[in-house]
């Protein structure tokens, strides 16, 4: 089955063969579905690959390998494992509200908590994503044509192995999944139903999509071959040309100051809501990976080789800042305007912002 490596951290294109689950270092005798298997229990859980990290009123969640998710709160000092229902590989999170979130990743996993954290229930995985786009677009009038009939038929055969690789939800009932394969579904009732938009994206050949955020008012999705979408008045994702062939990780930024960030240490900015853009040096030879703003505004890049860059001026511009200790970066969210928490290959670190 081909998966994603880690969030935003490999160039589009590398997936990994999964197997089964190796907790211990042993195999399991018998194979059991990672869907059907609860992630399990390890005090190293906040030491391992952790893919994304939110901060949801004082406490902070980081997810990651075979269904780990773990929560902080002190401030990232000591962590804390949450129950969770399957064993999936777990590569983004979000909290609209400090009580409700959202995570995804591999096998089309969508999971909830509404406790903040710590205990989990799946609402979706990747064999009933399918299953619901397979009966919505069999409705002549939601019909996406003979193309997409066939992609979902290849779908059901395949089985769940397409990965949804972020969420953003506006508040506690509306939000968004994106994924590989121009994957992007909706919900408006908290999780408990969702709806495949395929047809409603400007996504022909269905490129991945990696990335959903709001800037200011607009909510847009990045994702490979230099794709970008802006959510129009009408439901509608309407592509916006961007100066870049390249993949696309994140997306950042201010009122007046949309970021996408990607590969190759790529970032560009726009000042008019995408109608332009300006190509902002970076001097990172490696994928630019995740993203956050801090309490004073500023804002934060890491990438998958370690750097932290910071601009004072709405991205205009970025200075390196100095760490201790270099590691590979998924992603970060900021505890105070002089914190940082950072995660990725080794689990989670806390970074001061000088």
């Amino acid at each position: 089955m081909n998966y994603r490596r880690w969030q935003h951290g490999i160039i589009q294109g590398m997936f990994l063969m999964s197997t089964v689950a190796f907790a211990t270092g042993t195999a399991d005798p018998v194979y059991r579905d990672v869907l059907d298997t609860p992630s399990r229990m390890s005090n190293l859980a906040s030491g391992t690959l952790l893919n994304s990290i939110v901060s949801s009123g004082k406490r902070l969640i980081a997810v990651g390998h075979r269904g780990h998710i773990v929560y902080s709160d002190d401030q990232g000092k000591t962590w804390t494992q949450s129950t969770v229902p399957v064993g999936s590989d777990l590569v983004a999170v979000y909290f609209p509200s400090d009580k409700n979130g959202w995570s995804v990743g591999h096998d089309g996993v969508v999971l909830h908590t509404a406790d903040g954290g710590t205990t989990w229930t799946k609402q979706l995985d990747g064999r009933i994503a399918a299953e619901l786009m397979s009966k919505y677009f069999s409705n002549s009038e939601q019909d996406a044509g003979i193309t997409m009939q066939a992609d979902i038929k290849r779908y059901q055969e395949q089985g769940p192995d397409k990965p949804f690789l972020d969420v953003w939800f506006q508040n506690d009932t509306t939000g968004y999944i994106v994924g590989a394969f121009g994957f992007i579904f909706r919900t408006v009732d908290g999780g408990k139903s969702w709806i495949p938009l395929l047809n409603r994206i400007d996504n022909p050949k269905n490129y991945h999509l990696y990335a959903i955020k709001p800037v200011g008012s607009d909510l847009y999705i990045c994702g490979e071959q230099g794709s970008l979408f802006k959510l129009d008045a009408t439901g509608y994702f309407k592509g916006i040309k961007t100066p870049y062939t390249g993949t696309y990780f994140g997306i950042t930024g201010k009122p007046g100051a949309l970021i996408i960030y990607g590969m190759r240490g790529k970032v560009f900015r726009s000042g008019d809501n995408g109608k332009s853009w300006k190509n902002i040096e970076t001097g990172v030879p490696a994928g630019i990976t995740g993203s956050t703003i801090l309490e004073d505004g500023r804002i934060v890049l890491v990438s998958q080789i370690g750097n932290v860059l910071i601009s004072d001026d709405n991205g205009a511009t970025f200075k390196h800042l100095k760490v201790e200790k270099t590691l590979a970066a998924a992603d970060v969210t900021s505890v105070n305007k002089d914190t940082l928490v950072i995660v990725g290959f080794r689990g989670a670190n806390i970074v001061p912002v000088k």
